[in-house]
């Protein structure tokens, strides 16, 4: 198979690429260079920024590929430029979605492909479901040969998946609790959530590249596991060997006081439960098994970064905020028992 990313270094994609290249894949990564350094052997780097389409178009020229993918579209604009560049190009052309497109707040917390989008909440999700309506079109109209994937919260060994953090990543929220200070969880930290590995994640999409009965379909990649975030929460603390100091919030005050995208975030996304049914994925690529349980791992995920230290990067304003938050509900409790 000869494939081309746009992107390739990312959470997801990372995954994806050292397994492909693991079987034998021609593959291509098309991106700026910037995160390349740790790429296993046998990628093949085609050194552009996507954004600059005439270039690019120069680059690929008299090239075709069985799969182009793109992880780095969020905006139907960028998805007319891909048209642009790869109609007649390919056999399959992979837009990578997400699940907090499906409707929300949801009807029936089993979701399906056949789950309603709609997100009022969260620009992003309304970007991606703009970003499918316009490729589906091409599907029917066209024959533009167009896949869908749907990834919910993934995780990789790089970055500790939470639910409430700062704009500089989770490490923060992982220091606060070896320093035994209170941490955050949003809601009452029972509703039900969904962690998939990025591992367990490429064995599905690679199940789907080239597979002729994914062409014109949305298709969904998560774990069958169901967690709470009290048990994310305890399972990270557990993993970095620590007691968990939990203080819960509610995901409407912790919006109202911050200036994070705590609305997309959380009132868009994590503050709902959702339980994934990966029916269709299993019929599309038989034998398909998330085998990474969660609270396995975290904990290589927190062995890797405590190893790492250019993982380790702190947010004080984060730390100052969530001692402000927690302070303010302590004097709220002393002011309602006068």
């Amino acid at each position: 198979m000869k494939a081309l990313f746009i992107g390739g270094t990312g959470t997801i994609s990372s995954a994806i690429t050292r397994q492909l290249l693991e079987q034998g894949c021609e593959l291509y990564l098309l991106n700026r260079g910037s995160r390349n350094a740790g790429l296993p052997a046998g990628a093949k780097v085609i050194t552009a920024d996507i954004r600059d389409e005439e270039q690019v178009a120069k680059l690929i020229e008299g090239m075709a590929f069985d799969v182009v993918a793109d992880f780095i579209a969020f905006e139907p604009a960028q998805l007319e430029r891909d048209y642009r560049l790869f109609n007649g190009k390919t056999k399959q052309f992979i837009f990578i979605s997400s699940a907090s497109a499906y409707q929300t707040p949801l009807s029936d917390y089993r979701i399906t492909e056949g789950t309603p989008l709609s997100n009022p909440y969260w620009q992003y999700s309304r970007n991606k479901i703009a970003c499918e309506d316009y490729l589906m079109k091409l599907y029917r109209e066209e024959g533009f040969p167009v896949t869908i994937v749907r990834p919910s919260h993934t995780y990789d060994e790089r970055s500790i998946p939470l639910g409430v953090h700062g704009s500089k990543g989770t490490w923060q929220v992982a220091k606060r609790m070896l320093e035994n200070k209170p941490v955050i969880i949003h809601g009452d930290g029972t509703s039900l959530w969904t962690m998939t590995h990025n591992s367990d994640f490429a064995k599905g999409f690679i199940g789907l590249m080239g597979n002729l009965h994914a062409i014109g379909e949305a298709v969904q990649i998560t774990s069958d596991e169901t967690v709470t975030w009290n048990q994310i929460y305890e399972a990270i603390a557990d993993a970095l060997g620590v007691k968990l100091n939990a203080v819960h919030v509610a995901s409407e005050f912790l919006d109202a006081c911050s200036t994070e995208d705590y609305r997309g975030g959380l009132l868009g996304d994590k503050a709902n439960s959702v339980v994934f049914d990966n029916s269709k994925l299993k019929r599309l690529v038989p034998g398909f098994v998330a085998d990474t349980r969660f609270d396995q791992g975290v904990k290589q995920t927190i062995r890797y970064i405590l190893e790492h230290p250019e993982h380790q990067v702190e947010d004080p304003e984060f730390d100052v905020w969530c001692d402000r938050v927690i302070d303010a509900l302590q004097t709220a409790v002393q002011a309602v028992k006068g």
